[in-house]
């Protein structure tokens, strides 16, 4: 599940130059299963704020212009990349400093490239101390992703459970641009928190490009606080904690960009904890 290739893409919205100034900042300290121990950047960073006390959404809100099946639409593989090279590199140093180079890592809504740093790359497939199960729907595509370890075919928008059998216990969870797509959200990320080791997070990135006629119809009508607000809400509702929103770019700069001339694509992370309370967890799609 990915969006429309350079230079095709879809701008949906500006990204918000006043969302950074309003953050705190933090270095955002990996976790202690994370080997690297260089200092990691300073990126703006600030606590997701619960706004509602029940699920806000509607189901329409999950409706989705071109309702045909995902197996479908992405039946012809895609093999480019869909953030541009400033971005790309911003995730990988994120990556860098936040993800384990041990155990075992989900990348869902996967591809054909994870974008992971060549640190993890070496834990994957030289060190053999790291490995990387990718979830996704288009098999061609996920067989030239050459960090993977373990590939599942499956649409979570047919079924949003994340398979215990096939994926097992893992230390994190990443998926670039592809949560606007999942119909869905809270019963995927509830069943990943389930999958997931106390103390793992789920690392939900995030910028403005999209399939306009897969991403749902919500999506598509709120601005760029709004969207990370409503990525915040499927974690917390689905039982994560310590639920945070990451400045990576902001969309401003100059070089790279669309077609080379102006802004950089906008990069943020919504990440959360599985703290291992026991969480009902709330009504949500």
């Amino acid at each position: 599940m990915r969006p429309l290739l350079h230079p095709q893409r879809t701008l949906l919205s500006l990204s918000l130059s006043t969302l950074a100034a309003s953050m705190t900042t933090s270095t955002s300290p990996p976790h202690t299963n994370t080997t690297n121990t260089t200092i990691p950047p300073t990126w703006p960073t600030r606590p997701y704020t619960r706004s509602h006390q029940t699920w806000p959404y509607r189901p329409t809100d999950f409706h989705r212009a071109d309702p045909s099946p995902d197996t479908d639409f992405y039946s012809t593989p895609r093999f480019v990349t869909h953030i541009d090279n400033p971005a790309i590199s911003l995730l990988k140093t994120y990556y860098t400093h936040t993800l384990p180079r041990t155990g075992r890592i989900l990348d869902f809504c996967s591809s054909w490239i994870s974008h992971f740093p060549p640190e993890l790359e070496s834990a994957v497939l030289t060190k053999k101390e790291l490995e990387v199960v990718g979830m996704g729907i288009n098999d061609a595509e996920l067989a030239a992703n050459r960090v993977l370890s373990t590939r599942i075919l499956q649409d979570l928008n047919e079924q949003p459970l994340i398979p215990a059998e096939q994926v097992g216990t893992v230390h994190a969870a990443t998926c670039v641009v592809s949560i606007d797509y999942l119909t869905s959200p809270v019963a995927v990320l509830a069943s990943l928190r389930e999958r997931m080791v106390k103390g793992g997070r789920v690392h939900l990135v995030v910028s403005n490009r999209c399939f306009p006629t897969k991403a749902v119809q919500r999506w598509l009508r709120v601005g760029e606080e709004e969207k990370l607000e409503m990525v915040g809400d499927y974690l917390w509702f689905a039982g994560w904690r310590e639920v945070e929103i990451v400045t990576l770019n902001d969309g401003g700069g100059s070089g790279g960009g669309w077609f080379g001339f102006g802004r950089t694509d906008p990069l943020w992370v919504v990440r959360g904890t599985n703290t291992g309370e026991q969480i009902e967890r709330g009504t949500g799609a």
